[in-house]
């Protein structure tokens, strides 16, 4: 496994081990990382679906696409970062096997490439409704170039305020 990015969001990359029944990978391996993961979270989407930019605080993930394709992004909401309001993309995808490590103190959220896709994380903090929080994907001041002309997203998602207004 390759780590890239070592002070910000990780990407993860996998080495496959083929032969004539397909291949064996090793997905995730605790010792890389600076997090204690409590529970498996995996959603499915259709083409187009975005989902976030969601974070919940003192929670990092680890994102891994199981089927199919998706532009992932993380953005820095540390208010004390030098980096805050920035963000980084990443395409993971079954094909290409990486993995991204979203440290907490990051807003994360991706949008399907493929006819849909199964996307499995991680994540070191149960997940709290009271603790959830968002940022509006289409938040002016980040010009994120979401690969979809017209994209799905929840009533949720829609609502999220914007980075200047998440007190």
């Amino acid at each position: 496994m390759q780590e890239v990015f070592l002070d910000q969001p990780r990407l993860i990359t996998s080495v496959r081990y083929h032969d004539e029944r397909g291949f064996f990978s090793e997905l995730f391996r605790d010792s890389s990382l600076s997090a204690r993961f409590v529970q498996d979270n995996c959603s499915f989407s259709k083409k187009g679906v975005i989902r976030g930019l969601h974070f919940q605080p003192g929670q990092s993930k680890y994102v891994t696409v199981l089927k199919g394709a998706i532009f992932d992004v993380a953005l820095d909401i540390r208010p004390d970062s030098p980096a805050f309001g920035t963000w980084q993309s990443f395409e993971l995808s079954f094909e290409n096997g990486n993995s991204l490590f979203v440290p907490d103190g990051f807003a994360h959220g991706f949008c399907v490439l493929t006819e849909e896709a199964t996307v499995m994380y991680k994540v070191s903090a149960y997940y709290d409704p009271l603790l959830q929080g968002g940022i509006h994907f289409l938040d002016p001041m980040l010009q994120i170039p979401w690969p979809v002309d017209q994209p799905i997203v929840s009533r949720r998602d829609q609502a999220l305020p914007c980075l200047g207004k998440t007190a």
